[in-house]
């Protein structure tokens, strides 16, 4: 019997609901490259006319349809109905359509089928077709699938960009940073660096500093409730993290924090640690950031790994157990310091300076690397008013958590909405008030703030991060793996043996050799993204030929 009306909500029309639903599909401009969501699809009514002029319009390949439905009563329906449209339209066709019903309900299983079932890259982008009325029984619903999904599609496509434009970079330093682990210095091995699972601040609180504009205020309110100045770690009950390019401005003020986050690979990022050589600073170190970086501050170092794409190196080394702990690829270091904050214990954490916004005069607080370059430019010329990033291309004005009327861009909007996602449901993380935006987590003053940092009893936090006697640096555990380096230089080699001419050519074992070092070509245009190149390509072959010496030498002498 058809499903009229559900939940006090029209679903179908009573006068010939399937030629209604025909009559839109026929209208409805179809587009490439484009994931159709249809929400509700009840009977599947004009799903297969859609499917049709996928065929007529050669939208096969490049798009696809994805069905969802809320209420279990109703996936019922559209189960068996959808399961015996498919069968008949495929048999017709003698094809596989792009059609799927999703079985779940949540948005992280739901983005995870569909990349399970059509892969990153494949589409451009998301638009909505509704063919019954179903979808009002959960509108909100639909509309956060919808956002989802596009917040999946534009994270894809903005990760192959960086993989274009860093990933030979990422890659050279993840081997630097490796092979680092193997060297000795003067006959002894440096013997500091651990995988960053064995950092452990018990209960502790824990303060994230973050680098936007907000930083400056909080700081001056918390060091006036310290009675002037924030107390050195040996003397304050909460830990404190902080990010790269906040250190300059902490160390200004003379606040030491026990573990600095260092993420970005670039060299431009040195200018975070003018000053702070000789300052015996815990470190937190992507495996794929600058190795400069991680060779300033005189504490310890706790190596971490975010994988940028998926190499066959990344497998090995898992297998062999010679990963780090490992953290979902945020692209801020900002959510990077808040990932490993919430890792490293079970007390409170609470973000400062995470604003994703900024003001006419202030991008980044004050003293922060690009903020102080700014400021040493500025002259009659040059204005301290940022109002290229203020007015450039897509930036737009949006509201602070105090209701104040700020700056952001839509690079800091996703950074913002990625946060929410990932965070905000953890009840343990809280934010100061300030100019930034909201992010989806309590917001407390600054005189809470300060009583939650307080609350924990100095005796719990001496304790909290207790000496890692017996626990082995990574330096330990890469040289009972020394066999890893050797094999990977051989395989180099024997691959550059191969495109020099200087080995006889058997295509099955260049074949296996190209996939072994994938990290010589995953940053390839036509290969971002984690698309399978073609392996026999001349053109593409000289280009890895050219890639192989660097690599070479970084395993050699990193």
């Amino acid at each position: 019997m058809d499903v009229l009306a559900y939940k006090g909500k029209a679903l179908l029309s009573r006068h010939n609901p399937e030629k209604q639903a025909e009559r839109l599909v026929l209208n409805f401009p179809l587009k490439a490259n484009t994931l159709y969501l249809c929400p509700s699809p009840l009977y599947g009514y004009g799903l297969s006319v859609l499917l049709d002029r996928f065929v007529k319009e050669t939208l096969v390949e490049s798009s696809a349809i994805l069905c969802l439905e809320a209420e279990e009563e109703l996936f019922k329906i559209s189960l068996p109905a959808l399961s015996a449209i498919l069968t008949e339209w495929e048999e017709k066709n003698n094809i596989k359509a792009p059609l799927l019903l999703c079985p779940h309900t949540s948005k992280s299983e739901i983005c995870y089928f569909v990349r399970s079932k059509f892969g990153s890259l494949n589409f451009r982008r998301v638009e909505v077709l509704r063919l019954t009325g179903g979808w009002q029984v959960n509108p909100g619903f639909y509309r956060e699938i919808e956002s989802a999904l596009g917040r999946e599609i534009a994270v894809d496509w903005g990760n192959a960009m960086t993989m274009i434009r860093l990933g030979r970079l990422f890659s050279h330093n993840f081997a630097a940073n490796i092979s680092g682990f193997y060297r000795e210095e003067g006959g002894l091995a440096q013997e500091v660096s651990y995988d960053i699972k064995h950092l452990n601040y018990g209960t502790s609180p824990i303060l994230v500093l973050a680098a936007g504009p907000s930083l400056d205020a909080s700081l001056d309110k918390l060091a006036l409730l310290s009675g002037g100045s924030i107390p050195a770690p040996d003397k304050r009950p909460y830990r404190i993290i902080a990010v790269d390019t906040s250190l300059p401005l902490l160390l200004e003020r003379k606040i030491i924090p026990d573990l600095v986050v260092i993420l970005e690979s670039q060299h431009w990022n040195l200018r975070a640690f003018t000053g702070a050589k000789g300052h015996k600073i815990d470190a937190a170190i992507d495996l794929s950031a600058l190795p400069a970086s991680s060779r300033v501050l005189d504490g310890r170092r706790f190596y971490f790994f975010t994988p940028w794409t998926e190499l066959e190196i990344f497998s090995r080394l898992s297998e062999l157990k010679l990963l780090p702990e490992s953290f979902l690829p945020l692209g801020s270091v900002g959510l990077s310091a808040v990932a490993i904050a919430l890792r490293s214990g079970s007390g409170n954490v609470i973000t400062c300076g995470l604003d994703f916004s900024f003001t006419m005069d202030n991008y980044h607080a004050r003293s922060s690397p690009s903020q102080g370059e700014m400021e040493r430019k500025q002259n009659r010329f040059k204005s301290l008013l940022n109002l290229s990033a203020a007015f450039r291309n897509g930036s737009f004005t949006a509201f602070s958590k105090e209701g104040n009327a700020v700056r952001s861009d839509p690079a800091l909007r996703r950074y913002r909405n990625l946060f929410e996602q990932e965070f905000s449901p953890n009840a343990r993380l809280f934010d100061i008030s300030g100019s930034g935006l909201d992010l989806g987590i309590k917001v407390y003053d600054i005189d809470e703030i300060y009583a939650i940092l307080n609350a924990a009893s100095p005796a719990a936090i001496d304790a909290s991060c207790a000496a890692l006697a017996g626990v082995p640096t990574l330096e330990e555990t890469y040289r009972e793996n020394a066999g890893f380096i050797a094999g990977e230089l051989n395989s180099l080699k024997e691959l550059r043996g191969i495109l020099s001419g200087e080995l006889s050519p058997d295509e099955q074992k260049l074949k296996e050799l190209l996939l072994r070092a994938d990290y010589l070509w995953a940053h390839f245009p036509d290969c971002a993204g984690g698309r399978t190149p073609p392996l026999t390509d001349l053109g593409f072959l000289k280009r890895v030929r050219m890639e192989i010496e660097p690599f070479l030498r970084l395993w050699e002498n990193p």
